[in-house]
């Protein structure tokens, strides 16, 4: 038993790396087409709010200015992520498109787009996407997924050693109240 415990361990280890190094290698390979198509779908957000612009410049703002005027004005769950200057095809500015998020969304961030003319009215709003995983999270749930899996495999190896049984042959926890229950109603036909 110890031989084929050591030899399913090295296994699954070496298909957790195949693994691992293939989900890298992916990611690699689709990180600039993602990249260009989150470019792409931020220039169509702009063009639907300002669909007379030819061009969109990046405007440079103080965001700490931008996010307290925000929260002095009752917009504290909303931040400005992008500030853009339309201008038309001659080079006339025609104002201003913001990508903005908020955090009010039912199951996560909600971003859009929105275009404000330069007398201060809002010429035209888009929403983008919305945020319903967050990475951060994913990950440590992920990890939690990995350590309960690893405990249960250990609970399972040092089980089966204490009771001296090859969990690839026989069941190993026929005393328990759950495996009994189960046996009476696959009895029972």
């Amino acid at each position: 038993m110890s031989n084929r415990i050591i030899k399913d361990t090295i296994a699954i280890t070496v298909i957790t790396l195949v693994a691992g190094l293939a989900l890298g290698v992916v990611q690699d390979i689709t990180a600039d087409p993602i990249a260009k198509q989150e470019a792409q779908a931020k220039q169509d957000a702009y063009k639907a709010v300002f669909a007379d612009a030819d061009s969109f410049d990046v405007v440079d703002v103080d965001a700490d200015a931008l996010q307290s005027y925000l929260d002095e004005n009752g917009y504290a769950a909303q931040s400005v992520d992008e500030t853009m200057l339309a201008k038309d095809a001659s080079g006339n500015e025609l104002g201003y498109a913001f990508t903005v998020t908020t955090s009010e969304g039912y199951g996560g961030d909600i971003q859009f787009a929105m275009g404000i003319m330069d007398d201060g009215t809002l010429n035209g709003i888009t929403t983008g996407g919305s945020t319903n995983a967050d990475p951060t999270m994913m990950t440590i749930v992920s990890l939690l997924a990995l350590i309960v899996n690893i405990v249960a495999f250990i609970y399972i190896i040092r089980t089966a050693r204490k009771k001296k049984k090859n969990p690839y042959k026989e069941e190993i926890f026929t005393d328990f109240k759950y495996y009994k229950n189960a046996a009476a109603r696959a009895e029972i036909k």
